[in-house]
């Protein structure tokens, strides 16, 4: 009896060792947990306490000023041929910019802005942080046609290749696009303000139609008045008369008529085509 007695007493103990042992370890593993879970808060705290003063750092912003003042260092403009950078940063003046970071400011407002100059096409805006810029890429329309009341006066204004009738007030800059100059009064007959693409493409074609049968270039058209029509290449005056279908049939006989008329010594006022036999109107 003593013997199983002892017995019981060592596995009783060795029963208490090791609950007290398992205690100790969830004891420590409770601790370690808390541990990990302060550990958690605060480097969560940390983050989003850092992101918040990230986000707020001046190099994500942009300046208002920098819309107003032309500020060339922040709103770069690139590509603009023909619309003066003073005359767009005239219209950016009154530009508010959001008051949010670079990466998620909206820009078609902006962009918006922009498109109402008549030269420009499109505007491709690119954003740039630390510091915060932006580039502004603009995509003008090609100049196609220059109008001017007469030769040796300014151009009054210009049509782009997309029918797109632009004033005066940009068409001194277009000095460096090769166009068809047409001359028009613009209140009287075929009002060039009523031209539509079409009529510009028939211009066009119509000049191309010339220098081929004539191997010259054409200086302008004379097209103040629409039924009495002039073409100007580089040798001599052509008196068209009306602008329609017959006219393209009627240049192509320029091809025979040309090489005989360099061979003669006499001054030339105009070739007539109006009728169906060409003559020379001498001077």
């Amino acid at each position: 009896m003593a013997e199983m007695e002892e017995f019981d007493i060592e596995n009783h103990e060795r029963e208490v060792k090791k609950r007290l042992r398992q205690r100790r370890v969830r004891g420590k593993q409770v601790h370690l947990k808390h541990i990990h879970t302060f550990c958690r808060f605060l480097l969560g705290s940390i983050l989003i306490v850092g992101t918040y003063y990230f986000l707020k750092l001046p190099g994500w912003y942009i300046n208002p000023e920098a819309f107003a003042h032309s500020d060339s260092e922040v709103i770069k403009l690139l590509n603009n041929r023909i619309v003066p950078d003073e005359k767009i940063y005239t219209l950016m003046s009154g530009f508010q910019p959001e008051g949010t970071p670079i990466f998620i400011q909206k820009t078609d407002e902006l962009k918006k802005l922009l498109l109402e100059l008549p030269p420009v096409e499109d505007v491709y805006i690119r954003r740039y942080a630390f510091p915060a810029r932006m580039d502004l890429i603009f995509r003008e329309r090609i100049p196609a046609i220059t109008i001017s009341p007469d030769i040796g006066n300014q151009p009054v204004a210009y049509f782009t290749q997309d029918g797109t009738l632009v004033g005066r007030e940009y068409a001194p800059y277009i000095v460096n696009f090769h166009t068809l100059l047409v001359l028009s009064y613009g209140n009287r007959g075929d009002d060039y303000h009523k031209w539509n693409k079409e009529r510009v493409d028939d211009l066009l074609e119509f000049a191309k139609y010339v220098e081929s049968y004539s191997k010259e270039n054409v200086e302008y058209i004379d097209f103040r008045n629409p039924d009495d029509v002039y073409v100007k290449i580089s040798s001599l005056k052509i008196r068209l008369g009306k602008f329609d279908q017959t006219a393209f049939d009627r240049v192509q006989k320029l091809s025979a008529i040309l090489p005989e008329i360099k061979l003669m010594d006499t001054r030339i006022k105009y070739l007539d085509l109006r009728w169906k036999d060409p003559y020379l109107k001498l001077e």
